[in-house]
């Protein structure tokens, strides 16, 4: 009896500690979209969502917060505000986090997609390029055309890696293809997506991918009846014949982590990079125009990336001139990959300075 009311004490005593911590903790998330994207930022709140769910903490966000003196201010307030954590989820919330960060040594910061780090500034990002290699195998198979569009948001490294991986991939299984790009200059921004996808397929391409959070481009693919490819979730429900499948972003575990390990005081500042073998990077069923040997080439691309045995940017790999930049058996390294900053072989146009 005596160690069953022990038992029963300690394990309420660990009960009453967990609840406090959690009572005691909240955190907060910058989106610079809408929550309503259906894309980049509405997954970033999916994870913000699975973290109440499962540790039963506060949370707050502020959406639609654009790059620059108002992330400053949104970061700042909700710094001052009585978070123990804030999530900064887009580039050009880097500088802005930094800047706050060093004025609330107290205060855990994770940026997302950024390099910048402090002793209370983490980073995080996914390997979306890997996603993109599975894209770029399917398009390879299906273009009637070999003439695919891309629909790009900025000129940073993270968007010029995931098209070189995407065109590298397309032409290993297709040399014929070629890719157009078309940059919006906007993370979200429906009428210009929209407007970026009609200019495609008026210049004959058959398939769009996308690297911006709407899905305005599935959209104006369905009623083209050409194919497309989602971006960030399954945004399968907005053109149920034109999407072959799309990348899925899944924040959920990092976010669930780096709360827990707030509320046990185990956080340090860390630079996390996670993509198909972690789970960070997911794709969505296949639509049913996939073929099933074109899924089965996908499906097998995928698990040699989750093996290691295939990496998206091992070479032979030539620049957009045709020379050769990284030979036979070669890999672009992680560092040389967070700096890209140029097109490979297939891809048309030029890059805006």
């Amino acid at each position: 009896m005596l160690k069953k009311t022990l038992f029963s004490l300690v394990l309420a005593a660990a009960l009453a500690v967990g609840t406090t911590a959690a009572a005691e903790t909240k955190a907060a998330f910058v989106y610079v979209g809408p929550i309503g994207d259906h894309g980049y930022s509405y997954q970033h709140d999916q994870g913000r969502l699975a973290l109440e769910k499962e540790l039963g903490i506060k949370t707050s966000y502020v959406e639609s917060v654009p790059e620059g003196a108002d992330a400053e201010r949104v970061i700042r307030q909700l710094a001052s505000s009585g978070h123990n954590i804030i999530f900064t989820t887009s580039f050009g919330f880097m500088n802005p986090t930094l800047k706050v960060a060093k004025q609330f040594k107290d205060i855990k910061f994770e940026h997302a997609t950024g390099y910048k780090r402090a002793d209370n500034v983490s980073t995080y990002s996914a390997r979306f390029y890997e996603g993109r290699t599975i894209l770029g195998t399917i398009a390879g198979k299906m273009t009637k055309s070999n003439v695919v569009g891309y629909i790009a948001s900025f000129p940073i490294p993270e968007v010029i890696r995931g098209i070189d991986a995407f065109t590298l991939a397309l032409r290993k299984v297709n040399p014929a293809a070629t890719v157009k790009v078309v940059w919006v200059n906007s993370w979200f921004d429906p009428g210009k997506e929209g407007d970026a996808a009609k200019a495609l397929i008026d210049q004959g391409v058959d398939i769009i991918t996308q690297h911006t959070d709407s899905p305005a481009p599935l959209q104006v693919a369905e009623s083209r009846g050409v194919y497309a490819f989602g971006q960030a979730s399954d945004m399968k429900a907005f053109a149920p014949k034109a999407q072959l499948t799309s990348i899925i972003d899944n924040w959920n575990n990092y976010y669930i982590d780096r709360v827990k390990a707030v509320m046990d005081g185990t956080w340090t500042s860390t630079d996390t990079w996670h993509g198909l073998k972690q789970g960070m990077v997911e794709m969505a069923p296949y639509g049913d125009a996939v073929p099933a040997d074109v899924r089965q080439l996908a499906d097998g691309v995928k698990q040699a990336i989750i093996d290691g045995t295939l990496h998206p940017f091992q070479g032979p790999i030539k620049n957009q001139k045709g020379e050769l930049v990284v030979k036979a058996g070669e890999v672009i390294s992680d560092a040389d990959l967070l700096g890209l900053n140029w097109y490979v072989e297939g891809v048309e146009g030029s890059i805006p300075k």
